[in-house]
């Protein structure tokens, strides 16, 4: 295993992006990393993206809720896990998260019950594609201002939607600088004059035939949002900025040995370097070590049949051939994982026997993660 560490020492960054596909335990790996990094005395903060049940518990907590709770250190140091600083963990709550960013931002109670109170916000804020890269940002910004943690870890969407949290930012600030924005909030009614007669028609007649004036909702939605506007801009230029800073941010690829998490992850590798991201490491999970070891099968069996016997010498030996065709395909993919990404070092975890679902698997990660 390569010697390198993540997290080691006091001047590292505070911000740890974990991106990659989905399938590869990438939400078990920021919480093994968190839990590391609490272990050697950080206040470290975890925000998982729909981590599994059983996850909560092998932290410290009944359960993640949408805001950090702070792991009891108690339940853990039982685990055998005594940690020195403080684990808060958390998962993203996309509607909750949206809603304290306009509580934050509205100039006034009135102005902020306004947004949340109109239908169109209610809609978006639920079910909006990509509001989930949106919170995630907004939610990092937060934190990272306001929450006084050493140490965020952030999980991310899988990395078909990685690239669309990564550009989340410049995203919301040109759609929030936009013509469609201007021509909501202009007086004078410039909206259904700008949209055209035809469609100002359609939905005219929809608004008599439903009961729902859905061009009077969206011109009401988006002058209410006036007063938050610019705040919003500067919130997306600040994080922007912030996911930019290699002395602040540090991108961790995680992915697995197979061929296509592996070429999604040299996509999205490609993708950091061209937008200026820093990338700090490639993480490879479920890595397969248990093979033959370079000998051949004979020579296994022969090496086995005075303890087991000829016969179980032969099953289990054959067992490891089966093995060591993954071990190979796996050193290859990484070996070219190597090349693509630049990474000479990348960290490699093994193949575990079991599923991780308690404390003590979260350590044999953690433990890989820290060299």
């Amino acid at each position: 295993m390569p010697d390198r560490k993540i997290g080691a020492g006091a001047g590292g960054p505070s911000i740890y992006v974990c991106a990659g596909p989905g399938g590869v335990g990438k939400t078990t790996v920021s919480a093994a990393l968190a839990l590391g990094l609490a272990v050697g005395g950080r206040r470290v903060a975890v925000v998982t993206i729909d981590p599994a049940k059983r996850l909560a518990s092998a932290l410290g907590l009944e359960h993640l809720g949408g805001e950090p709770q702070l792991s009891d250190p108690q339940r853990l140091l039982q685990g055998g896990v005594e940690v020195k600083g403080q684990l808060w963990a958390m998962t993203l709550d996309v509607k909750r998260t949206l809603d304290r960013l306009i509580g934050t931002l509205a100039p006034d109670s009135g102005a902020r019950e306004e947004i949340l109170g109109n239908r169109i916000y209610r809609d978006l804020s639920s079910a909006l594609a990509g509001s989930q890269e949106l919170s995630a940002v907004a939610k990092l910004y937060e934190l990272h201002h306001e929450g006084g943690f050493d140490t965020i870890v952030l999980d991310t969407p899988p990395s078909r939607n990685a690239l669309d949290f990564l550009d989340a930012p410049t995203r919301l600030e040109r759609f929030l600088g936009g013509r469609a924005i201007a021509m909501f909030v202009a007086p004078g009614g410039l909206a259904a004059r700008l949209i055209g007669r035809p469609t100002f028609l359609i939905f005219s007649i929809f608004a008599r035939a439903a009961g729902i004036d859905l061009l009077g909702d969206l011109t009401a939605f988006f002058r209410s949002l006036t007063g938050t506007i610019e705040g919003m801009r500067e919130r997306a230029r600040g994080v922007g900025k912030l996911l930019r800073d290699p002395a602040t941010t540090s991108f961790l690829i995680v992915t697995s040995p197979e061929r296509d998490p592996a070429q999604e992850a040299i996509a999205l590798g490609e993708h950091l370097v061209d937008e200026g991201m820093p990338f700090g490491g490639l993480i490879v999970n479920r890595v397969h070590v248990d093979g033959l070891g370079g000998h051949t099968l004979g020579e296994v069996k022969a090496l086995l049949a005075p303890e087991l016997g000829e016969r179980l010498a032969e099953r289990v030996a054959s067992n490891l051939a089966d093995f060591d065709v993954l071990v190979r395909r796996d050193q290859e993919t990484i070996a070219h994982l190597r090349g693509a990404l630049g990474d000479q070092r990348p960290i490699l975890i093994p193949q575990l026997d079991e599923d991780v679902h308690d404390i003590d698997s979260l350590v044999k990660i953690a433990a890989h993660l820290a060299g």
